[in-house]
């Protein structure tokens, strides 16, 4: 089972990976619908509904950690927990993820 969950993590990592670097590393998020699309490639697997309610990872929605640890958890994971985004997320990218997370409001 956990090889099965481990497979399922590497794919939707490899999926995210590939969202993430379809993007021109200059190119800006145009809009809240592209930042949304764009959680929901690269962070939705593990924060479900938006980040709206725990999952794999924790509830975003209220979080009361600061942006610059949100920001450096995106950039650099936490080890057996969350992989590292910074190499293939630009930091326009992550500052608006973070942005996206402070938005986030019951649906």
């Amino acid at each position: 089972m956990r090889n099965v969950l481990v497979g399922l993590a590497a794919a939707a990592l490899a999926l995210a990976c590939f969202a993430a670097q379809a993007r021109a590393v200059d190119e800006p998020l145009k809009n809240d619908e592209e930042v949304a699309g764009l959680f929901a490639s690269v962070c939705g697997f593990c924060h479900e509904d938006g980040g709206r309610v725990a999952g794999k990872g924790p509830q975003l929605m209220g979080t009361k950690r600061s942006d610059v640890f949100i920001i450096n958890r995106i950039k650099y994971g936490k080890e057996g927990r969350m992989p590292a985004f910074g190499s293939i997320l630009t930091d326009a990218q992550i500052k608006a993820i973070v942005r996206y997370i402070r938005d986030l409001k019951p649906e």
